[in-house]
């Protein structure tokens, strides 16, 4: 197999690979009760469906568009400080109003993902500020690592308040891991496909449309949490995947400084 095809399927190994560890950690949990093997089904569970997008968005065009370290970087790094800030706005916001709108979730959970992009553009931009697909899969990362984050606490939650009870955190493990990269890590993505086409070309058209582009990501961010059920996130989702994948081919076409494979 090339070198191109183990990129472009890469994606593959990521969830067969993962998926068996889940599997076999889910598997000696159950047989042994061993309180010490939640955190492991949790982090798991959570993070399999989530690297296997990112695995997928990174490599689609048959090279890798970021390496390791900024992947793993991003992931870690995006995630854990997209949901402080959000946590921390949010929170203000409620003391400060009493409740929070959809609304308002949306556009604070939106600009928190954005902080580490911002810093890779502003501190990094000789590197990060080549590619419009680099940026596409750099929010993509971040989105996951905010929304793997978030996963792992609702599972966590779901644990205690059932008293243990591994079916529960296991059934929210796989709906939210199912359906994030539909929903942050697409958003993400989205987000930062404008704000790297901007970032390339600072015009005000391109300015606007960076913003048209996180309106956008709000909207659809709103509307998922706003309306829920499966009629919703089977439509949200549908238009935040299909969107992102347009981008992404986009980008692969416009795109004339290679990437470092």
């Amino acid at each position: 197999m090339s070198a191109k095809a183990v990129r472009r399927w890469g994606w593959l190994g990521t969830f067969v690979i993962g998926g068996g560890l889940y599997l076999a950690v889910l598997a000696v949990l159950t047989d042994t009760g061993n309180p010490n093997l939640f955190p492991t089904m949790i982090l798991l569970g959570a993070l399999v469906v989530p690297l296997t997008f990112v695995t997928f968005a990174a490599g689609r065009s048959g090279r890798w568009l970021i390496d390791g370290p900024t992947l793993g970087g991003c992931l870690l790094f995006g995630g854990v400080v997209g949901v402080v800030v959000a946590g921390l706005l949010e929170y203000d916001a409620m003391r400060r109003l009493g409740t929070l709108p959809m609304v308002g979730v949306g556009l604070i959970e939106e600009a928190a993902k954005l902080v580490v992009p911002a810093i890779l553009v502003v501190f990094f931009g000789h590197r990060y500020r080549t590619s419009i697909g680099r940026g596409i899969v750099i929010g993509v990362a971040v989105g996951t690592g905010f929304a793997v984050l978030e996963t792992m606490g609702y599972a966590f939650v779901a644990l205690l308040q059932s008293n243990g009870n591994v079916g529960a955190a296991e059934q929210t493990l796989f709906i939210r891991g199912l359906l994030s990269p539909a929903g942050h890590a697409a958003w993400t993505g989205l987000t930062c496909w404008g704000l790297w086409r901007f970032v390339l070309e600072p015009t005000g058209k391109r300015f606007a449309g960076f913003l048209g582009m996180y309106a956008l990501a709000v909207a659809l961010h709103s509307t998922w949490d706003g309306i829920g059920g499966r009629i919703t996130y089977a439509v949200v989702g549908a238009i935040s995947i299909g969107l992102l994948l347009y981008g992404l081919k986009r980008a692969q076409r416009s795109d004339t400084v290679a990437v470092p494979v």
